[in-house]
């Protein structure tokens, strides 16, 4: 019976996968910063040589190439309202161009104008656009932080509760090898299921939750190994399949504890996440707004 126990929990589960699913997504999105990183340093480095001209050639053209990709930022906003874009779900396509034009179109005009300034209309486009490339960082952030990766729906606490609820009561056979575990678990997620952790959740409750994660998470993995080590001495099926036990159950310590984290979080990012749509529109206005009259005075005088 306990070596059919072992061969169930050891299977991944839909969860394991989904999340395997997202660290590809967030690799990508690591390799696309390193890159923009790496690019920026090397312009940097190279803008004393004056390789290109803002006013001419290669220079002038990255400026223009680069403001474009920055004027079609706003396709992504437009499509959002239309009916015929959600209906074929090019939304989150359009979405995904917006974030790279997004950085790519900064990282072309900072190798524009040489990494410097002149004018005083010149510096306030700069800073502009870094400001928006920065609150779009900041912003890409917070959204995946209140929807399902990066192109997925938007949680909420109910479906995340409720996804706690139903993951506990399916512990995959844990249960009856490590009990002692299994009832640690219970006790820390009937906190979240609970009423305490609300729509109206504070700063204080979300910081709270998140240094606790790590405590709880460890607390787990010494409970997981004691209740082993005391089992694996009366059970030659249990010694034999310690380490694939121990595996499992972190593993779904760690999905749980990760939806647990969601919950204690969610709210304050949605509000935060509120928060940064005030000030990103103004910014991007702000940077329409200089660049026209930076275009104007480039080529009127």
């Amino acid at each position: 019976m306990l070596e059919t126990t072992v061969l169930d929990t050891s299977a991944t589960p839909k969860k394991a996968t989904d999340k395997s699913s997202g660290k590809r997504k967030i690799g990508a999105a690591f390799y696309g910063y390193s890159f923009l990183l790496i690019a920026v340093i090397v312009g940097w480095l190279l803008s004393d040589e004056e390789l290109v001209s803002p006013k001419q050639g290669l220079g002038y053209w990255l400026g223009i190439v680069g403001g474009s990709l920055m004027a079609f930022l706003l396709l992504y906003p437009a499509g959002k309202k239309s009916a015929i874009m959600r209906r074929l779900g090019l939304v989150k396509h359009w979405f995904r161009i917006h974030m790279i034009f997004g950085l790519v179109g900064p990282l072309l005009i900072l190798y524009h104008c040489n990494f410097s300034t002149h004018a005083i209309n010149s510096t306030v486009a700069f800073y502009s656009m870094l400001a928006v490339a920065a609150s779009g960082i900041i912003g890409r952030y917070f959204y995946t932080r209140i929807h399902r990766g990066l192109y997925g729906k938007r949680a909420s606490i109910e479906e995340l509760r409720e996804e706690i609820s139903d993951a506990t009561k399916n512990s995959r056979g844990l249960a009856a090898i490590l009990p002692d575990f299994i009832n640690e678990l219970h006790i820390v997620s009937a906190e979240l299921i609970g009423d305490k952790y609300t729509s109206k959740i504070s700063l204080w409750q979300c910081l709270s939750w998140s240094f606790k994660y790590y405590i709880v998470r460890l607390r787990l993995f010494f409970v997981i190994r004691k209740e082993l080590s005391e089992g694996a001495v009366n059970s030659t099926a249990l010694r034999h399949n310690a380490r694939n036990l121990r595996r499992t159950a972190n593993t779904y310590a760690a999905q749980q504890l990760g939806l647990m984290r969601q919950v204690a979080q969610l709210a304050l990012f949605e509000r935060m996440f509120s928060l940064w749509h005030l000030f990103h529109m103004p910014l991007f206005l702000l940077l329409v707004a200089a660049t026209l009259v930076h275009i104007l005075a480039v080529h009127m005088y």
